[in-house]
This record gives structure tokens, C-alpha cells and sequence, in this order.
């Protein structure tokens, strides 16, 4: 008997991303919940330690603040916002650290903004970080840094961070665990006819229609930003999974393939999603030439192209942008990004990685174009 999409979208992921909105977290603001602060980081351990990558992005530092500072209702200025952001910052990474620390989990405090996965430097600077943090066996948790930005605050919420933060670390799963069941058809609180929905592909005009505003005075979501956080998440092959956050045992069940909450499949795969969009990039901003020996590792034997392979840089071109791979007859051999600028590429062609920081004063990466971040090109 074949698996379903319910039973194999969480059983099969091995990069998760868990995000957990501020009601659940403050336990509706009456202050960090550590049972269940606790029991979360319990199974993201137990995950761990089955051999999956997890990253955990967590409200509640805005309402952990208002809670330390007395105030019993959110407040609308933007000084204040970013104050009761500073206070409740130190009381929740604080909570994390304990929590997997004694789960003999370490963990990596990671504040972000919107901007900065916008930049495509600082794009690719966050992603080696979590990546390089997750081969580590360290948990990031991840918030958005509300003590620096403005907007963010007004009009963002931690259920888009946590889409884009799957689309980062190129996800399997991302995993929103809220203080509802699920979705429904409708407000079930309004229309007792309302029915759950089990399952539904990201994206589907519909879903938007089903879910209502926002919830909850103390974060700034609703049902239709996870909504919405599904179908972004889809966009690199992420399939999205909202369930109630006090649901016993609710990740280590999900990934033993048990259907709960509501699931939104992603209709294309991963790496397909990611390799159509470079393939499909029309405005590159530079390229490079490599040798025969580079170009038969990249074509042949799908490697990373290393800078010692490089025999001339084309262009002006950042940190993050896609670039063609071109052998010495001038073929395209692939495309990717880049993880030097092009003027730092003049500097490292034909130039061993131990050759790197006295070149540039620091070393990224050891290869210009990393495979994961490459698609070859059909040949002629």
C-alpha cells in the first residue's frame, strides 16, 4: 500500500522549521510558559537526535517584555514596542537555552528582520550561519529583531518569518504550532456548520477565502498569515503543517507520519523549486571561465566549483547573485550564486582555499559556486 502526502510530508523531512506563536509561548501573557517551553524543546531533542535538523522561530518577546513591565495591554507606539521587545528578549532566550541545555541540546540565539533576507548578502551571510549552526547539532532560535526595525513590528508577523526562514535553510517542513486545532472551513466559533480541514495543496485560492483575521490581542497573526506563510513556504518545496501547540507530543507524532492539524502540500519539490529559479534567471550579472578540470567536476561529477579552477571573472557582481559557469569553448555549463563579488573572484582565481584570507582579510566559503546553491545547464 503506497504512503499518502499525510503520512510521508513530516515522516520523510529531515530539515524542519517549528514556529511557535506568542499565546502559546506566554501562555496568552501571563509569562513564559516553561512546561511548555519545556516539552517542546524535549521533542525538538528527540528529533535531533533521530538525525533531523531542526530550527525553532519563536514569538513572545514583545509580550514577555509587557508582562516584565506590568502593561496588560499591547501598546502602539513604536518606542515602546521596542522596548518591551529588549526587556522580553533576555527572559526568552534564556528560557531556550535552559530548556535544551538540559535536553544536552545546545542552542544558538538568531535575531532577523525581513531586510535582511531581502539583502542578498546578508541573505547568504544568515544562511551559512543556520546552516553551519545545524551541522553543529545546535537548535537556532529564531526572532525577529523588533528591538531595531519599525515596520516590521506594525505590519509583520513570525509565521511569514517562519516561511522564510524554511525557504533560507531550503526546509523539508515547516510546522506552525498555534492555539487552534487547525483549519477550518469557516469560523467555527461563528458557523457551527464549519468543517476541519485535514488536508489542502499550499496555495489554493480557497484557503485564503476560509481564513479569518486576526486572533489574538497579543500577537499579530491570524489564521490568514499561516495561511499565507504556507503557500511562501511552498515556493521552495516546503510543505506546511498548522496544529495546536498543546497537542501531546505533537512533532514526534507528525514526524512518525500521524495526521494532525491541518497539512498544505507543497506541489514542487525542493530542489526542483530552487533549480528552476536560478535556471530561469535571465539577468546575470557576471560569469566565470573555469578549465577543462573544473568543468569536467561541475558537468561530470556535480561538484561544487572551487576558485583554484577559475581562469578569468566576467562582469560586476555581488556576494549572492547568479552567475553563469562557462568552460574555456565559452558553454554555459551551469548557474549559481556567487559567494565572492567578482572583484573578489579576480583576486582567487587559480588560488587554493588556505590562500583566502591572506587574498581578502577573511574567508566565506571554501568554493565560488556551492553545488547545493548550482544547476547545470542542458547541453548544446
Amino acid at each position: 500500500m503506497s504512503s499518502s502526502p499525510r503520512s510521508t510530508a513530516l515522516r520523510d523531512a529531515r530539515r524542519i522549521v517549528v514556529k511557535v506563536g506568542s499565546s502559546l509561548v506566554t501562555n496568552e501573557g501571563r509569562g513564559l510558559d516553561e512546561a511548555a517551553i519545556g516539552e517542546w524543546c524535549r521533542q525538538l531533542a528527540a528529533l535531533v537526535h533521530d538525525g533531523r535538523e531542526v530550527v525553532m522561530v519563536s514569538s513572545g518577546a514583545i509580550a514577555e517584555g509587557m508582562k516584565r513591565l506590568g502593561w496588560r495591554t499591547r501598546p502602539h507606539e513604536l518606542h515602546e514596542l521596542q522596548a518591551a521587545a529588549a526587556v522580553g528578549q533576555m527572559g526568552l532566550a534564556q528560557m531556550y537555552e535552559t530548556k535544551l541545555r538540559e535536553n544536552k541540546l545546545g542552542s544558538a540565539q538568531v535575531l532577523l528582520t525581513h531586510a535582511d533576507l531581502a539583502d542578498r548578502e546578508r541573505y547568504l551571510n544568515a544562511r551559512s550561519t543556520l546552516v553551519t549552526l545545524l551541522a553543529l547539532g545546535v537548535v537556532p532560535v529564531i526572532n525577529e529583531n523588533d528591538t531595531v526595525v519599525n515596520d516590521e513590528i506594525k505590519f509583520g508577523d513570525n509565521d511569514t518569518l517562519g516561511a522564510l526562514v524554511a525557504n533560507l535553510v531550503e526546509a523539508d517542513a515547516l510546522v506552525i504550532l498555534t492555539d487552534q486545532k487547525g483549519l477550518y472551513s469557516a469560523d467555527p466559533r461563528k458557523d457551527p456548520a464549519a468543517t476541519f480541514v485535514h488536508e489542502a495543496v499550499a496555495g489554493d485560492p480557497a484557503l485564503e477565502a476560509m481564513a479569518g483575521g486576526a486572533g489574538s490581542s497579543l500577537g499579530r497573526g491570524g489564521m490568514i498569515t499561516k495561511i499565507l506563510a504556507a503557500k511562501r513556504a511552498a515556493g521552495s518545496g516546503a510543505s506546511t503543517v498548522i496544529a495546536w501547540g498543546r497537542e501531546p507530543d505533537a512533532l514526534l507524532r507528525l514526524s512518525r507520519g500521524e495526521a494532525i492539524g491541518t497539512l498544505l502540500v507543497a506541489q514542487t519539490a525542493k530542489h526542483q523549486a530552487r533549480k528552476r529559479w536560478m535556471a530561469d534567471h535571465l539577468q546575470m550579472r557576471g560569469a566565470v571561465t573555469v578549465d577543462d578540470g573544473a568543468a569536467a567536476k561541475v558537468r561530470a561529477e556535480g561538484k561544487s566549483l572551487l576558485p583554484i579552477g577559475m581562469t578569468a571573472v566576467e562582469g560586476d557582481f555581488s556576494r549572492g547573485d547568479v552567475i553563469a559557469v562557462r568552460d574555456t569553448a565559452g558553454t554555459e555549463l551551469a548557474r549559481g550564486l556567487a559567494n565572492y563579488s567578482s572583484g573578489e573572484a579576480r583576486l582567487l582565481c587559480r588560488k587554493p582555499s588556505s590562500e583566502f584570507e591572506r587574498l581578502l582579510g577573511y574567508t566565506a566559503e571554501p568554493e565560488m559556486v556551492h553545488r547545493d546553491n548550482m544547476v547545470l545547464m542542458p547541453a548544446a
